[in-house]
């Protein structure tokens, strides 16, 4: 028997239907080893020594797999080809006493370690004819990234409980990122707005009309800040607007637009939000499924080569389904730009480019048709030709003593080339490159202007950080590398340091508290450069260059001893607020963080007196008048405004007692429109206790709708507010003769 061993079952399952009766094929369910939890578990005296143990949960699955390598002839190690699969591997020798030679009638057992790109039949077959040994090199890099993690987080995390409060942590990586995050919005805080105007003018060529922008005055070009004022602006609207206007000058190009490369990690992620609003964590799961199920090649690479097979692949792909005036005669190459890739690698791409769309993949869920489709069409449109444009710039002048000149800009597409398949996304500061198609005009004829219009704009600060923006930052900083973008960004929402709203990057109070504490004290460890560099040390232990050890000497006696002289020498945090205490008369109340954020205690030690900061007080007072005839729908007692982790709700005023007195009775604090769903009342079971109409947001988009209170026993839902009893029985009555298809159902009259 043969036994080949991978991460997860998924994998197992897929690499299981292409293998003989000879091979099992069983997972490990991820790392059987790591450091422990209750401790550092790194003897830093002894050479870094890590003191690995299986958690209890991996205990059943290594007994399971000792048993079956006892049984087995030769162990095939089948776990993902970089660091981290390779560390598994050697976890697994490890863990299962596989170095162990176990005399057998046929020989010693052997030890094989395989790696493929794909899991597909050829591939896998590939690799067991072919397999190698393990990389050390590459086991060491990834242990020294774990354990300098570890020796930092468990090294700052106490310093931040001590000197801030309780349950806090920092990290190598996710520190670096709040800091990036909370130096973009103080940009944004310190952003003063200037005003400044344009004038964008309609012409008319006989029926066709076109658009052109103000772009000089007596030679001179505007510029984006010429006309600061809106006196300005309209003063030069009165000095051309009776003008006659000729063309003046006609410039035509031709220019080619090149496709983007084949995703990499970074670049999967960045288009998966810009384009399908996916966050990097959303993005790497849906990935991971594909590529487990055997439908793309792995996911997490920093190459944009393509295998040889994938771009015959490609070609024949294009010319069936476009033509073959969209096949490129050649294979077109990328060079990798990230910092420490490993061209050895491929990009990632579809397993086989003729399934055309997700759909065919038999999936049941559609986010992972949509990631495939954005895969396939990306891999497609790198091999086909380039598009050809006409770009054209016609000046348009005013018949002044001033020659007053407008610019129109526009484009034809003469060979859409690949943008017939794929054009990559853009962020918010990035401008498109397509813009309007123009009349066919000569220069020196006449136009006539049609309408002139001043328009007030002002400068933008930064745009805050998206996924796409955040990532991006990133992978250019040379922070972390494609395996750590996603778990750093969910990290960093999980520790509360930061919050996404509207898909963008917020830094919470406590997020920036511990960040200028870090930044003032620990400067070298949220330094961007600093940590760029030991990426690339990392890098260097996996290609043998350097030694694992020394890298994490290097590193960690300056900051041990950095550490014990701030922790002996910086304060505790403590802000004091305004406002007295109400137990010890002129002493102020100071300002602490807590679960929920801030909140004002008493100043003297071991006295558990605390309020509401004042503006959350006032806050709650408006939310009491506002709920102050709610019921609880448990118990029929008041119902209290309570602060949770995600803002105010309504609890009990039993919510807070334990066992049989207590009361689990909550609700959410809507926004009540007045009126009862009509719905509840034609209900036998709800009509003595119906539900309110409020107002709800949609979870995409953040569009209001309305709908009952008492979902989802009641899915009554309208998407007016309601006016009027009438307008509700309408909105009932097309709601019960019009059932929609999916949930929640959704009235498309209102």
């Amino acid at each position: 028997m043969e036994l080949v061993i991978v991460e997860s079952p998924t994998k197992a399952k897929t690499i299981g239907k292409f293998l003989g009766k000879n091979f099992v094929v069983e997972s490990s369910y991820g790392h059987i080893r790591d450091l422990p939890k209750s401790k550092t578990g790194i003897d830093v005296k002894n050479n870094f020594a890590p003191q690995y143990e299986i958690p209890a949960k991996a205990k059943l699955i290594v007994a399971n797999l000792k048993k079956l390598t006892e049984k087995a002839d030769t162990i095939i190690l089948a776990t993902d080809e970089d660091r981290e699969g390779e560390a598994i591997a050697w976890h697994l020798i490890e863990a299962l006493d596989l170095n162990k030679k176990t005399k057998k009638k046929s020989g010693p057992k052997k030890i094989e370690r395989i790696a493929f790109h794909e899991i597909t039949k050829d591939a896998i077959m590939e690799a067991l004819e072919h397999p190698s040994e393990l990389d050390l090199n590459l086991v060491d890099a990834q242990q020294a990234r774990r354990i300098l993690d570890r020796l930092v987080g468990y090294g700052l995390s106490p310093f931040l409980w001590r000197k801030v409060r309780y349950g806090l942590s920092a990290g190598r990586v996710q520190s670096v990122t709040v800091r990036l995050i909370v130096e973009r919005e103080r940009l944004i805080e310190k952003f003063n707005k200037e005003e400044y105007w344009s004038i964008d003018a309609q012409f008319e060529k006989g029926k066709s009309p076109f658009s052109a922008t103000l772009f000089s005055i007596e030679g001179k070009s505007l510029g984006k800040m010429g006309i600061r004022g809106g006196v300005e602006a309209n003063n030069i609207i009165e000095s051309v607007k009776n003008a006659k206007y000729h063309i003046s000058e006609i410039s035509v190009k031709d220019t080619k637009r090149y496709p983007a490369a084949p995703f990499t990690t970074s670049t999967l992620q960045q288009e998966a939000a810009r384009k399908l609003g996916f966050s990097a964590k959303q993005t790497m799961a849906l990935a991971q499924r594909l590529y487990e199920n055997g439908f793309i090649t792995y996911m997490r690479t920093d190459s944009v080569n393509l295998a040889v097979s994938a771009l015959q692949t490609a070609s024949a792909v294009i010319e069936k389904e476009f033509g073959k005036e969209y096949r490129l005669p050649e294979p077109r190459h990328y060079a990798t730009k990230s910092k420490g890739a490993q061209e050895a690698h491929e990009a990632i791409r579809p397993t086989n480019l003729a399934i055309t769309s997700g759909h065919d993949l038999g999936l049941k869920e559609r986010n992972s048709e949509r990631l495939y489709d954005l895969i396939w069409k990306r891999t497609i449109a790198s091999q086909m030709k380039e598009a050809l444009l006409e770009q054209t710039a016609i000046d348009i002048e005013a018949e002044t003593p001033k020659k007053e000149i407008f610019r129109a800009n526009g484009q034809v597409v003469k060979f859409d080339g690949f943008i017939r398949v794929y054009t990559e996304g853009k962020d918010e500061d990035e401008a498109d490159e397509l813009e309007g198609r123009l009349p066919k005009l000569e220069k020196g004829e006449s136009v006539k202007l049609d309408e002139i219009t001043p328009l007030q704009h002002f400068t933008e600060p930064p745009a805050r950080y998206t996924d796409a923006t955040l990532v991006k930052a990133l992978e250019a900083e040379g922070v972390g590398r494609p395996s750590t973008y996603a778990p750093t960004l969910s990290t960093i929402q999980d520790r509360e340091y930061v919050q996404k709203i509207d898909k963008k990057y917020h830094p919470t109070e406590i997020g920036i508290v511990v960040n200028d504490l870090l930044v003032e004290n620990f400067p070298e460890i949220v330094d961007i450069k600093f940590t760029s560099r030991i990426e690339e040390e990392f890098d260097e232990i996996a290609e043998g260059k350097a030694k694992w050890t020394d890298v994490c000497g290097e590193f960690y006696w300056p900051f041990k001893k950095h550490l014990d002289e701030k922790e002996a020498s910086v304060e505790k945090q403590i802000e004091v607020s305004t406002t007295e205490c109400p137990e010890h008369p002129g002493e102020m109340m100071i300002i602490k963080f807590g679960r929920n954020g801030k909140f004002l205690a008493c100043p003297q030690p071991g006295v558990k007196i605390t309020q509401p900061m004042p503006e959350e007080a006032a806050e709650i007072k408006r939310l009491e008048e506002k709920t102050k005839d709610e019921r609880c729908q448990l118990c029929g007692k008041p119902m209290n405004v309570v602060r949770g982790r995600f803002g105010f709700f309504l609890g009990c005023v039993d919510y807070s007692k334990k066992g049989n007195e207590g009361c689990k009775g909550i609700s959410k604090i809507w926004n009540k429109t007045g009126f009862k769903c009509p719905n509840c009342m034609e209900s036998s079971d709800r009509k003595d206790k119906p539900g309110d109409i409020v107002e709800k947001k949609s979870r995409g988009r953040g569009k209001a709708f309305y709908a009952c209170t008492r979902w989802p026993d009641c899915e009554f839902i309208m998407n007016k507010k309601p006016e009027s009893d009438a307008e509700l029985q309408e909105a009932l009555k097309y709601w019960k003769e019009n059932p929609p298809k999916k949930k929640p159902i959704r009235v498309k009259k209102f």
